[in-house]
């Protein structure tokens, strides 16, 4: 499969569409994690990536995917996340993973996951990167710690790289998602600013990005 046909197929046409992929890292016990699931999907959170730097990822991941194909308001998307290894993007593929995500640019993952069909974002922090994750065959482009460099690097990118989709991720939170989308990234990945959050902070973030509103602070 080439880049190009993952890059207009349904899983990255939908998260253009959502704009918000919910960073779900070491939720324990699963029991929690199904729960918190459930309360961002009545949110209206459409795409979740289990990171997998927990021994429990890949159960998780299934765990997740089976939670949520029991829906009527689907479909949802449900990705793997910190993926640094070859095992690991394995594991990522029987769990039923739509999608990959790595905060670092290594491309013969890349190229694996492409071959195998799978979208892939790889992470990337400068320019150069940048440029290299895309030329290799990346479906979107981690701008990862995104809060290291702020929405305004986002922006100024898109003058040199405007064929290039960024999901910014990293310290990303209420103050900062609005500004992000409208400096020309595709989606932003929220972590911590959302499971740390009270319920109530988490639906409004949730609906505001999806509803294209100012993110309450």
């Amino acid at each position: 499969m080439t880049f190009d046909t993952l890059r207009l197929g349904p899983v990255a046409a939908a998260i253009r569409r959502h704009r918000l992929i919910v960073v779900l890292r070491r939720v324990e016990p699963q029991a929690a994690l199904l729960d918190l699931v459930e309360e961002l999907a009545d949110a209206g959170a459409r795409a979740f990536e289990i990171t997998f730097d927990a021994p429990s990822a890949e159960a998780d991941l299934a765990a997740v995917r089976g939670c949520l194909a029991r829906r009527s308001d689907g479909p949802f998307l449900v990705g793997a996340g910190t993926i640094l290894r070859r095992g690991q993007l394995e594991a990522a593929r029987r769990a039923g993973a739509d999608f990959a995500v790595a905060p670092l640019l290594d491309v013969s993952l890349i190229d694996t996951a492409v071959s195998e069909g799978l979208p892939f974002i790889p992470g990337a922090f400068t320019p150069t990167e940048i440029r290299a994750a895309w030329a290799a065959g990346a479906t979107f482009v981690k701008l990862f710690p995104a809060s290291a460099v702020g929405p305004s690097f986002a922006r100024e990118l898109r003058g040199p790289m405007p064929e290039v989709e960024l999901i910014a991720t990293g310290g990303v939170d209420a103050t900062n998602a609005r500004l992000y989308l409208d400096s020309g990234a595709v989606a932003v990945g929220v972590g911590s600013a959302i499971t740390k959050a009270d319920a109530a902070s988490r639906r409004a973030l949730v609906e505001a990005i999806r509803a294209g509103e100012e993110v309450p602070a």
